[in-house]
């Protein structure tokens, strides 16, 4: 088991730098937990994505407290939490305070127009890794082992939500049946 002072350490790291909002910070949980510690796999750390979708609340929330679960029990759990809220609550709190005083100097409007494009690439590199992924399981270097089913529900998925503004839940849920029902399939 990971001490939970490590556990800690390596989410007051995230907490303190997870900017951008909670689909931006999934490539700073990736690097953390797959990258730099090894302590997950990609293939946990998207599977964890999943389930964090799944549930209500916030991601990062969720993710630190599923990770610490994994990694250390409950008191892991608890130390990966306060360690990723305590500082994002301090950050937000001095950010909120001072641009309402000083939101009116360009410089500071012109700071929040690139940060939104920042965010915009971290979410866009997770969820291009997380595609390639699932479906090319083999890696881009073997193309003939395409998921056909995957790419087919990505697809689906995409248009189903754009299209009719349906409820992701909805569609997470029969993704995952039918994803469950293939499973079972003979070939």
């Amino acid at each position: 088991m990971i001490s939970i002072l490590a556990i800690f350490l390596n989410f007051l790291k995230i907490g303190l730098f997870a900017f951008g909002g909670a689909y931006a910070v999934i490539p700073l949980i990736e690097e953390q937990m797959v990258t730099n510690t090894g302590w997950m796999t990609f293939e946990e750390f998207s599977d964890l994505v999943a389930i964090d979708e799944l549930t209500p609340g916030p991601i990062i929330i969720n993710s630190s407290t599923f990770i610490g679960m994994k990694l250390g029990g409950v008191p892991g759990a608890l130390a990966a939490t306060l360690a990723c809220v305590i500082p994002g609550a301090i950050i937000a709190l001095t950010l909120v305070y001072l641009y309402g005083k000083y939101k009116e100097i360009p410089v500071i409007s012109e700071a929040i127009r690139v940060l939104k494009c920042m965010s915009v690439a971290l979410i866009f590199s997770v969820l291009l890794k997380m595609f390639l992924n699932a479906v090319f399981p083999q890696g881009l270097n073997e193309l003939t082992s395409i998921n056909i089913p995957s790419l087919l529900m990505v697809i689906a998925s995409f248009y189903v939500l754009k299209k009719y503004k349906t409820n992701p839940l909805y569609v997470m849920l029969v993704c995952g049946t039918l994803n469950l029902l293939i499973s079972f399939l003979p070939f």
